[in-house]
């Protein structure tokens, strides 16, 4: 073959790709190579349901957040507050007052238009008398919600809230239409650069482009989220190349190993996830303070971490993230000491200890680090039975049903202490101290006042023992060398894939 015919092949395979869409990178004269706009996402826990508005579950979020659904602000990859479909906003002097710009032009998956009508509906279900949000109390606080003219809202609040942006930043006050809010869990609609394309139960969660979208569009045109709940299946995955990225790889005794092939790249950053043993402060020995600080004289937290997540995580001494400026090391409270833990439960009156159940959800940190718990509370008398649970069922019966004496898992939401003030919550502590002090953050505005706040806060519900605060999750993220725009860190609950593309 000659080599002028040799130059007419490359340039028709070159226009030939670039006449159908592709885009193209020649390496040699003769070699061409396509650059990929899809991927697939591994990811542990298949979700509940796909309505960010209107369930707990990290799994929805971590698909839905900033690619299907968008809020009026938007919580960033560095955990900072910025516009979304709110453009601009106006605070009034007395803080009560917020006057949000919305964008123009934005419109739903469906064709319909985003209006101020539909930022007010979405904030009333999120607060009303019917709500299944599983994060209502973050809109408890709004007074007036108005209408103004298509592009202008108006939210009134009963007392000034210096989070308030920030909450408006989460997937639970994402935008939703009225006209399609109820089939949102199985057919989600919103105004962000992917659409839902299909949910094969068990197996993937497909979404694709949306070429109507308002902003920046996305460079990836296909994304498929890939259900693989065993480390070890996702480890194969991974290897044969039937997944690009696991943005929360649970197989980590392998990071070692993968770090030295070329082709992936390790990145273990932070997260918002708070890992504890939760207790049930309602039920049995557990409702006696002495007994839960004995619990927590008992537990080798840093044995879970080597154990459960082979040395990826921090320990912490109380629910808040270690990354923040107003976290207070609270970590030596509860030193390891079993003598101690029995002498606490002989003074509560349990001096030969008692049995009670651990009921687990599927990730690998609950799974192993219930384990290594029961082992070590067997050294004190308490004998736990592991009950394993799927999601739905830990959910419907832990979260919700209250059912359980001990349970592990990782609050992800941000700057969520809050929780603590929320009496019928799952782990069902009750403290005036703490709500007085929580009442008094909800009106202060000054940071350095805020934190000092936040650190009482801490102190007081590390004091009562309401939990046993393990360690801050650590986000291991694996991905294909040539995968360029994932996040290393995760302030909020996403796999965010609006900056994702190949290189």
């Amino acid at each position: 073959m000659n080599e002028r015919f040799d130059r007419r092949m490359v340039l028709g395979t070159a226009l030939a790709a670039v006449l159908a869409g592709a885009t193209l990178t020649l390496t040699t004269p003769a070699q061409a190579q396509l650059v990929r706009t899809d991927v697939n996402i591994g990811v542990r826990l298949e979700p509940p349901h796909l309505d960010p508005t209107g369930g707990a579950a990290a799994a929805i979020d971590e698909i839905t957040y900033a690619n299907i659904f968008e809020g009026l602000t938007r919580i960033d990859r560095n955990g900072e507050v910025g516009p979304w479909l709110a453009e601009s906003w106006d605070v009034s002097e007395d803080g009560l007052t917020y006057t949000f710009r919305l964008r123009s032009g934005v419109t739903f998956h469906d064709g319909t238009e985003f209006d101020s009508a539909d930022a007010k509906f979405a904030l009333d279900r999120a607060r009303g008398e019917f709500s299944t949000n599983a994060q209502k109390q973050l809109f408890a606080g709004i007074d007036t919600i108005e209408a103004v003219d298509p592009t202008t809202l108006k939210v009134t609040l009963t007392k000034p809230n210096g989070a308030f942006l920030f909450n408006l930043g989460w997937g639970d006050a994402a935008m939703v239409a009225e006209e399609t809010a109820v089939s949102n869990t199985s057919k989600p609609i919103g105004t962000g650069p992917f659409k839902f394309v299909q949910w094969v139960q068990g197996d993937r969660i497909e979404l694709a482009k949306n070429p109507e979208y308002w902003g920046e569009p996305a460079t990836l045109d296909k994304a498929t989220f890939k259900i693989i709940g065993d480390p070890a299946a996702e480890l194969a995955a991974l290897m044969a190349g039937d997944i690009d990225a696991f943005p929360n790889f649970q197989a980590t005794e392998n990071l070692p190993m993968i770090e030295t092939d070329p082709r992936f790249t390790v990145a273990v950053g932070s997260t918002e996830g708070e890992t504890i043993l939760a207790m049930n402060n309602k039920k049995g020995p557990l409702a006696d303070k002495r007994v839960r600080q004995a619990i927590s004289h008992a537990v080798d937290r840093q044995a879970v971490i080597d154990g459960a997540m082979f040395g990826n995580g921090t320990p912490i001494g109380t629910h808040f993230a270690p990354h923040h400026p107003a976290y207070v090391d609270l970590t030596g409270t509860y030193p390891l000491d079993l003598d101690k833990a029995k002498a606490l439960l002989a003074e509560a009156g349990y001096p030969d200890g008692f049995k009670a159940t651990i009921k687990l959800p599927p990730p690998t940190y609950a799974r192993r680090g219930g384990e290594l718990i029961a082992s070590d509370l067997k050294k004190i008398g308490v004998e736990l039975v592991i009950v394993p649970l799927e999601w739905a069922q830990w959910l419907s019966e832990v979260f919700k049903g209250k059912d359980f004496d001990f349970t592990i898992v990782s609050h992800t939401e941000p700057m969520d202490i809050n929780i603590y003030g929320r009496k019928d919550y799952y782990f069902q502590y009750d403290s005036t101290a703490f709500d007085e002090v929580m009442a008094r953050l909800d009106t202060t505005a000054d940071q350095e006042a805020r934190y000092e706040l936040l650190g009482q806060a801490q102190r007081i519900i590390t004091e009562d023992a309401v939990n046993v605060y393990l360690f801050q999750l650590a986000k291991a993220g694996v991905w294909a060398s040539g995968l360029k725009g994932m996040w290393v860190n995760a302030p909020i609950q996403a796999n965010d894939l609006t900056g994702v593309y190949w290189e």
